[in-house]
């Protein structure tokens, strides 16, 4: 049995793996063949695991619609003592890093419980830090209303008194893709990976982990909408997009606070995966989220002839 194998075995029973690292989501967002993953097994059973996506020969690179990737440490050889469990995982990184294929660059986003880069530091590899928004316990919702930002209540107030929008779930998939790709022609630029998009929202769906909230109107109109997928250890936004002409309704607020709500139950926190950008940024801490940092890690860099190639690979698949 091979590595990716064993892989796909373990996260059919093992919950904590991060949902953007799962072998159904790597296989919708990288393709089934364009990615791969180290393990490192002791006394018969996965310790760690390190997924990796090579869109061409000599890259190892971040797919689309996965905030993160990197390094997943089993709980269960947790060791209680710090300094030795600190090891450890640096031993295991390490391992992994001798073991990596053959690459001119590398690209990882870590997922924000990686908290030691040093053994890529001390393999040749530099680090950037970003950021990412969670709520880390949505069992109570009252509790996280009293957190709110007073512009985000008054969003939400606004949507439901003045434009009588309410949320409805299982909005049509190729409406909320017309709406997402307004955010992007809104900027003059072209809708982000829509077939990619698609497939998430299809496959996510009828595992039963997905689902998108839209705002609409007594009319009907769909206001703004939000994709978010889960699992039992969290739920993660992943897209979203509102009606520019009824940018100002509040609905996109209205309709990410509904989605938190529903998922109280089913998700035991909230990943709004972040921003760099100021104004996204602020929108998302405005739920009252902790800023959690994660690392961004390379090695190498892309030369313009592999540029031209990803981009090219990029379109003849389909991706």
């Amino acid at each position: 049995m091979t590595e990716k194998e064993k892989y796909k075995l373990l996260c059919n029973n093992e919950f904590s793996i991060p949902i953007y690292s799962r072998d159904w989501w790597l296989d919708c967002v990288c393709g089934a063949s364009n990615w791969d993953v180290l393990l490192c097994i002791k006394n018969g059973e996965i310790e760690a695991a390190m997924p990796y996506y090579v869109p061409c020969r000599g890259v190892i690179s971040m797919p689309p619609y996965a905030q993160t990737m990197g390094i997943w440490f089993n709980p269960t050889f947790e060791d209680k003592r710090y300094s030795r469990d600190l090891f450890r995982k640096q031993t295991i990184c390490e391992g992994f890093i001798a073991r990596l294929p053959s690459h001119g660059y590398f690209l990882q986003h870590f997922h924000h419980s990686f908290t030691d880069w040093l053994p890529f530091y001390w393999a040749g590899f530099r680090q950037t830090t970003r950021y990412t928004y969670v709520l880390p316990d949505i069992a109570k919702p009252d509790e996280i209303r009293n957190e709110l930002s007073e512009n985000i209540i008054r969003n939400i107030q606004k949507a439901t008194n003045k434009y009588r929008l309410t949320v409805r779930r299982n909005v049509p998939t190729d409406i909320f893709l017309k709406l997402n790709a307004q955010v992007y022609q809104r900027q003059g630029m072209k809708p982000y990976q829509p077939a990619i998009l698609m497939r998430l929202i299809n496959l996510s769906r009828s595992r039963g982990q997905g689902d998108i909230w839209g705002a609409y109107d007594a009319e009907n109109r769909l206001y703004a909408g939000v994709f978010v997928v889960w699992q039992e250890t969290g739920a993660c936004y992943i897209a979203g997009g509102y009606d520019a002409e009824r940018q100002k309704s509040g609905g996109l607020a209205l309709a990410m606070w509904t989605a938190i709500n529903d998922l109280s139950a089913p998700a035991r926190s909230f990943n709004f995966a972040g921003s760099m950008i100021k104004g996204i940024a602020h929108f998302f801490r405005s739920f009252g989220a902790l800023q959690k940092p994660y690392f961004v890690v390379e090695r190498g860099k892309l030369s313009l002839p592999v540029k031209i190639r990803m981009k090219f690979l990029t379109i003849i698949k389909g991706m």
